[in-house]
């Protein structure tokens, strides 16, 4: 049976989601907030931390922002949708545009996910306990108020600026210092493959 290219496009976005999930729920319900676990030394941690607002740890605008943000996320996860089904009516669209363009719609959606969804399914974690599976005490927070769970960190330089280094002299360095997850890693990486490889398409130009 052959499979349609529609179909094969879910799949790929279902599968993404479910990783990224997975990823999330056994870190939410095995690890204490800022628990690290060192994989390749100090260079891959996976340390457990949970931010209220945008990609890579960021923050933006307190529980007002918070709402907006998920707000949009759900409307961009919605346009991506459409888009895609339009472009699958059309023959001249390479298949790898349909895939990065579901690589970010999936990593839209499993941070969507967590805002929606881990405030209300989850107890809060903390420094000394880990979070359980529907409490007794209901969720830690209502729906669209959700922290997003992060732990990938790939700390690659961690040192301190020499003296003599005008300004930043003497102050700790560290680079990457993001804290992010698989459904950023997903919007990322899609974003860059679109740009990178197909920007023919996007501009309109034709080999």
């Amino acid at each position: 049976m052959k499979i349609s290219k529609g179909t094969k496009i879910a799949l790929f976005t279902i599968l993404l989601l479910v990783i990224d999930q997975v990823i999330k729920i056994l870190v939410k319900t095995n690890m204490t907030l800022g628990q690290s676990i060192h994989v390749f030394g100090d260079w891959f941690q996976i340390l457990f931390v949970e931010n209220m607002g945008m990609a890579f740890g960021m923050s933006f605008g307190g529980y007002v922002g918070k709402f907006v943000l998920t707000l949009f996320r759900i409307c961009l996860g919605i346009a991506i949708i459409f888009y895609i089904k339009k472009l699958l009516k059309r023959e001249d669209v390479p298949t790898g545009v349909l895939y990065g363009l579901a690589a970010i719609m999936c990593g839209a959606f499993g941070n969507i996910v967590d805002s929606l969804v881990y405030g209300v399914v989850f107890d809060a974690s903390t420094p000394t306990q880990v979070a359980t599976f529907l409490p007794a005490g209901g969720g830690y927070a209502a729906p669209f108020f959700g922290k997003v769970v992060d732990m990938f960190y790939f700390p690659l330089i961690d040192t301190t600026w020499p003296q003599w280094v005008p300004i930043v002299g003497g102050r700790h360095f560290v680079f990457f210092n993001a804290i992010f997850n698989f459904a950023d890693s997903c919007i990322t990486c899609g974003a860059f493959y679109l740009i990178l490889f197909q920007w023919r398409f996007f501009s309109g130009k034709k080999d």
